[in-house]
């Protein structure tokens, strides 16, 4: 029997019946549905950590405090200061760009317009770190560092805010806190940076933030250095800024210390492993539907055999060997199962579409889950549908006959 004709045949047969086919084929659509959308989500989901953290910069570390630990028991405050990101630009800025990083949340107004903002002291160079673009105006410069002058950068979501166009916000005065401060320049567009928003975020000298915003304190929240060699001279800078810490510190070689040096890269591999293992859950449980789906095949072809034994007796009758009418019934549970992986995969995309519209996420079908469900639908109907198909088979031709 040609390979069309079976096709034909097995689209007749479901066609006569076609309530129960797609009754039938239920499970391997809301397998394979189910497959391709979470293995969309959770591609999306990746896709969009790896763009912000490419933002970020993948060549940037990012010094923090952490608590120094011996025997697993804490050993006082951890801290990081503004002398530390000092001394690492003072002997290292041939090799890395520093920026202390020191936030608040804070109020920022402008008139009778106000707003709860994050507030950032840093230093010029953080715009480098970054890549931050001005769009209108300039960043701050080390003069106005080292002067405290009370100069701001804002995001370019703060105009909004403030309702003020971003150009005429330039050269006036908003209040952050009880404080004026000049607003210098407004940044174009950059997006979510991870945990960071530099759209909605006021940038601030950081010594006019020490001392005129956060108290006179000098401890940092973290300390970013961008490596100017790339990402390949990573393990070097670790290196570099190990021993300057230990010494600004006092804590002797070998020592616990009590700052972590943070990579992105290895931030990155491990949402990727977190993310894979998830899309990986995910897929199976939602591959036990298919198993169900095949094993209603398997029912449904055995009725299929016992309501045309008289049909399979007359083809025998009429010359059709063992194998043709094996591969009849194959190609039927074939055939039943691929359309319903075909049905499943446009149910999977239009459910990852929904939940991008609805509830603003990131999704990717990727086209190596659509092939990989469509062949996992079409194993399933061959293995299903090959108990079925050797026993309409081995029918004998006067049985199947005589069979009312």
């Amino acid at each position: 029997m040609l390979l069309k004709e079976l096709f034909l045949v097995s689209l007749a047969a479901i066609r006569a019946n076609l309530l129960r086919s797609f009754l039938t084929t239920l499970g391997i659509i809301i397998g394979v549905g189910a497959v391709i959308t979470m293995v969309a989500l959770g591609e999306g989901a990746q896709q969009r950590v790896e763009e912000q953290i490419q933002r970020m910069g993948t060549d940037v570390l990012t010094i923090r405090p952490e608590r120094a630990r011996r025997g697993g028991v804490a050993q006082g405050d951890s801290r990081l200061f503004m002398s530390d990101a000092e001394a690492l630009r003072e002997e290292l800025s041939a090799e890395l760009t520093i920026a202390p990083q020191n936030s608040n949340r804070m109020q920022v107004s402008l008139l009778r317009w106000n707003t709860q903002e994050d507030v950032f002291g840093t230093w010029p160079e953080l715009a480098d770190i970054y890549d931050l673009t001005v769009e209108h105006g300039r960043f701050f410069n080390e003069a106005e560092v080292q002067g405290r002058r009370r100069v701001a950068v804002v995001g370019s979501g703060i105009p909004t805010e403030l309702n003020t166009p971003a150009p005429l916000l330039v050269g006036r005065d908003i209040r952050i806190g009880s404080q004026a401060f000049e607003v210098v320049g407004v940044l174009a567009e950059k997006g979510e940076m991870g945990f960071i928003r530099p759209d909605d975020t006021v940038y601030v000298p950081a010594s006019t933030a020490q001392y005129r915003l956060f108290g006179g304190q000098d401890r940092l929240q973290a300390i970013l250095a961008k490596v100017n060699a790339g990402p390949d001279a990573m393990d070097r800078a670790f290196d570099l800024i190990d021993p300057i810490l230990r010494r600004e510190h006092r804590i002797p070689a070998g020592g616990d210390v009590d700052y972590e040096i943070g990579n992105p890269t290895d931030l990155l591999a491990s949402f990727q492993e977190t993310s894979q293992t998830f899309t990986f859950l995910l897929a199976g449980i939602a591959a036990v539907s298919l198993l169900v789906g095949g094993i209603g095949i398997m029912n449904i072809m055995l009725v299929s055999v016992t309501e045309r034994t008289r049909e399979i007796g007359v083809r025998k009758a009429l010359g059709a060997t063992r194998m043709n009418i094996l591969f009849q019934f194959i190609a039927e549970a074939l055939v039943l199962c691929v359309l319903g992986g075909v049905l499943g995969v446009l149910a999977g995309a239009g459910g990852a579409r929904i939940a991008s519209n609805l509830a603003a996420w990131e999704t990717t079908v990727s086209p190596g889950a659509v092939v990989v469900a469509l062949l996992f639908s079409a194993g399933i109907g061959l293995f299903f549908g090959i108990w079925p198909a050797q026993r309409a088979a081995k029918l004998d031709a006067i049985v199947a006959l005589r069979y009312e």
